[in-house]
C-alpha cells in the first residue's frame, strides 16, 4: 500500500501562482496524497482563489486542509502545517513550485529504494536556468546549501529533530531550509539525490519565495543589499552550526 505523502505549502501573497502549482499536484501519478495550504496572513484574493483551488483538488479526490493565520514567516506556517500533516512521507512545498506528473511517484520509489536515506532531493528549474542535482556530502553542505526545500522526507526523522514547534527554526529569516538539512545531518541522517529535473519554480509574478543570485554577483566590489543580507544569514548559519 503506497504510503501517504503530505504536501505542506506556505502562502504568501501568492494567489497569482498557487492554482497552477496546485493542478501540478492533483496530476501527480502517486497517490495517497494530502495537500495543507497554510495562509500565512496574505493581503491579496486568497479567499476567492482558494475556494475555486477547493472545488478542483476536491474533484480529484485528494484531501485538502487550508489553515489560516497572522503573517509569521515560512518556517512558522511549515511547522503549523507539519503539526496538522499525517503523512509517513512529508514534502515541504513552495507556492511557485510545478510538478512534473511523475515526481512524486519517482522521489517515493527512491526513497523506499534507499532505506538508509532520511530524505531524497531532485534536480529542478529556476525560471530558464536548470539546477542540477548533486550528490550528498556532509562536507559539501557545511559549505553552502545545495538541497533545495521541496525534498520528500520521512516523517519519523522529521519528529526526531522537532521541538514542540516543528522542525524549522523560526528564529531564522532566511536558510531555513539550509539550517533543516545541517540539523539532520548532525542527527546522522543521509540524503539521496535523483539526477533528474523534477519540477520548476515559476519566477515571474513571483513574490519573494525563492532568491537566487548569479555567481559574478559575489565578486563585485561593492555589495548590493541582498548580498550583504546572505552574507549576514549565512554567518548566522555557520554560528549556529559550528561550522569553520
Amino acid at each position: 500500500m503506497n504510503k501517504l505523502i503530505s504536501i505542506i505549502i506556505p502562502v504568501y501573497n501568492h494567489s497569482n501562482i498557487l492554482e497552477k502549482s496546485i493542478n501540478s499536484l492533483i496530476k501527480q501519478i502517486y497517490r495517497p496524497i494530502e495537500i495543507i495550504i497554510i495562509n500565512d496572513g496574505s493581503t491579496d484574493n486568497f479567499e476567492n482563489v482558494i475556494k475555486g483551488i477547493i472545488v478542483n483538488v476536491e474533484k480529484e479526490g485528494v484531501e485538502i486542509k487550508i489553515i489560516n493565520q497572522k503573517n509569521q514567516g515560512a518556517s512558522s506556517a511549515r511547522n503549523q502545517g507539519f503539526r496538522e500533516s499525517k503523512g509517513e512521507y512529508v514534502i515541504f512545498w513552495d507556492a511557485d513550485t510545478i510538478a512534473k506528473k511523475e515526481m512524486l511517484e519517482v522521489m517515493c520509489i527512491n526513497l523506499e529504494g534507499n532505506s538508509h536515506a532520511s530524505f531524497v532531493y531532485s534536480g529542478f528549474k529556476f525560471g530558464f536556468k536548470k539546477f542540477k542535482c548533486l550528490s550528498f556530502n556532509k562536507e559539501r553542505l557545511n559549505k553552502f546549501n545545495y538541497i533545495d526545500i521541496t525534498s520528500l522526507i520521512k516523517r519519523k526523522d522529521l519528529l526526531e529533530i522537532s521541538d514542540k514547534g516543528g522542525p524549522f527554526d523560526e528564529s531564522l529569516k532566511k536558510f531555513q531550509d539550509w539550517d533543516l538539512w545541517l540539523t539532520l545531518t548532525k542527527k546522522e541522517k543521509i540524503g539521496v539525490c535523483i539526477s533528474k529535473i523534477l519540477y520548476k519554480k515559476i519566477t515571474k509574478g513571483r513574490a519573494g519565495i525563492s532568491f537566487w543570485l548569479p555567481k559574478f554577483f559575489y565578486k563585485l566590489p561593492i555589495q548590493s543589499r541582498h548580498l550583504k543580507i546572505y552574507q549576514k544569514a549565512k554567518e548566522i548559519i555557520y554560528k549556529k552550526h559550528q561550522i569553520k
